[in-house]
């Protein structure tokens, strides 16, 4: 499948000033206990399980999880990349305690960064709102993987469609925001997943909670 820029850019464009002003709520407060069915407390877990003191995250929304997780060290170096220049601004803002960098970068392709390489990388919620399948956008670890240091863990959450259960509303909801394009996961399944990250990395770990799939691995 050949990913056009409009694709890329419909995973991440829904995402303005006003409706970040609303993801928390919308998001975090509703969708994901009672549609997804994966309590965003459960994801807070997997950050405070997986963060390190040198710590990229892509993908950022609205930094609510790098505000509220406790990193294990007073002063972390924090990194955020995204496509687009609103949730940067506004993750940045919500953790400008850690003096942040931010990268505005496609991670579809291939990229570098000025300065040391990371110890940890957070995906969450991104797989599922870039265009592809999940084999194809699988190349993302490839690109993070340069970003990382010898035995870095990269982890995060993904909302998939098959080998999963799913509700007659969240069923609806995903084949919506597939329409729109938000989404792109519509042959996103835990089969897929779990070969794309064990041909890459090892001491992985997929958790399905709900609709979502919790995972980490390490290079």
């Amino acid at each position: 499948m050949m990913v056009t820029q409009k694709q890329v850019e419909a995973g991440q464009a829904v995402y303005t000033r006003r409706t970040l002003a609303l993801y928390d709520f919308v998001v975090l407060g509703v969708s994901n206990p009672f549609i997804w069915k994966c309590p965003t407390r459960r994801l807070e877990e997997h950050y405070a399980q997986n963060l390190s003191a040198n710590h990229l995250d892509v993908g950022v929304g609205t930094g609510y999880f790098l505000d509220r997780c406790r990193f294990p060290a007073d002063t972390p170096r924090v990194a955020l990349m995204d496509l687009n220049p609103d949730t940067l601004a506004f993750a940045a803002r919500r953790i400008a305690r850690y003096v942040p960098q931010t990268h505005r970068r496609n991670v579809l392709e291939p990229t570098a960064l000025e300065g040391d390489r990371f110890d940890s990388v957070g995906l969450n919620y991104l797989l599922h709102c870039l265009p592809g399948s999940l084999a194809e956008k699988a190349m993302v670890f490839d690109h993070l993987k340069a970003l990382m240091n010898p035995g870095a863990v990269i982890f995060g959450a993904t909302l998939l469609q098959g080998d999963v259960p799913r509700s007659l509303l969240a069923r609806g909801l995903m084949a919506a925001y597939n329409r729109k394009g938000i989404f792109a996961n519509r042959a996103d399944d835990l089969e897929v997943l779990q070969r794309e990250l064990d041909r890459r990395f090892h001491d992985v770990s997929v958790e399905v909670v709900g609709c979502a799939a919790l995972f980490s691995g390490r290079i």
